[in-house]
């Protein structure tokens, strides 16, 4: 092929994905509930960015004389126990909630991916032992089990994003082998295998791009689930420890004035809420962009 060809080929290919995309967004734009997800989770990163210059007070600075103080002009959404800005503290927890769910997410799913795409690929006694240690994970509820590793771990952020992970991951290696059972016989993969691929090579390279497409939907879903989870820890004392200004901490200190001032727990619980329906309601939209079944459907 000419040097000519090869830069027209570039070409037609560079501008079918920039169509492609531009057809992607505005299938996403007619779904209002989905760009409502999208705004939330985009009023997240952008929080967490530019927190210094969003927030009006140190979040870890203690003014007794405001202590428990009402929502007014210089506490925007009130004071806690000690007198910190609780709409500063939000702001600085938002960076908490993303680091969470980025440790979770960037170890999580790439382990239950490999080990489904394995599992499903190799099938035989590699599939069977794969599988009954996953559905071990998946008999136990996610939150007792996390409970059980940061016990054993010792509380922390850190420690909390790695039990998560530790319950996080058999979702995705139940997810991918479903999709490597169907594409490992299909006539694409065969060509490969025939022209001289190895295993290993045909899994990474093949099966798990493929794949990519519904585990990042199952990411999106599950980010609530671990901001949540993240929170749980956070209340009973196992998450993040004080004074980090991480939103179930926050609850877990305001219960006790819930009440008389009621903004203490219940401002940050409604950050946790918003934020969830956010990746919940972007996820939603996603699977009915990305899911072929449903998109043939519509």
């Amino acid at each position: 092929m000419s040097l000519e060809n090869q830069i027209d080929t570039r070409t037609a290919l560079r501008a079918a994905r920039i169509t492609e995309l531009k057809r992607f967004a505005a299938r996403f734009m007619r779904n209002p509930l989905g760009v409502l997800g999208l705004i939330i989770v985009l009023l997240l990163l952008f929080t967490a960015a530019f927190a210094p210059f969003l927030a009006t007070h140190d979040p870890y600075l203690p003014t007794l004389s405001a202590r428990l103080s009402a929502p007014n002009a210089e506490f925007w959404f009130g004071a806690d126990e000690l007198g910190r800005d609780i709409y500063s503290r939000l702001i600085y927890g938002s960076r908490l909630t993303l680091l969470i769910v980025g440790l979770v997410i960037v170890t999580s799913a790439p382990i239950g991916l490999v080990i489904g795409a394995v599992s499903g690929t190799a099938g035989g006694w590699v599939d069977a032992v794969f599988m009954r240690i996953t559905d071990v994970f998946l008999s136990i509820p996610k939150l007792l089990l996390a409970l059980a590793f940061v016990a054993a771990l010792g509380p922390g952020i850190v420690n909390a994003a790695l039990a998560i992970t530790l319950t996080a991951w058999p979702p995705y290696a139940r997810l991918a082998r479903a999709e490597a059972l169907v594409i490992r016989n299909s006539d694409f993969v065969n060509a490969v295998r025939l022209a001289g691929a190895s295993e290993a090579r045909i899994v990474f390279l093949h099966i798990i791009p493929m794949c990519l497409s519904s585990v990042i939907v199952r990411m999106t879903f599950d980010m609530a689930g671990i901001i949540l989870t993240a929170a749980g820890l956070g209340f009973i004392g196992l998450g993040a420890q004080p004074p980090l200004p991480e939103w179930g901490a926050m609850i877990s200190t305001g219960r006790k004035f819930i009440f008389d001032q009621w903004w203490v727990a219940t401002i940050p619980g409604a950050a946790i809420f918003v934020v969830s329906l956010g990746f919940n309601l972007l996820g939603d939209a996603l699977r009915d962009l990305l899911d072929p079944h449903l998109r043939q459907r519509n």
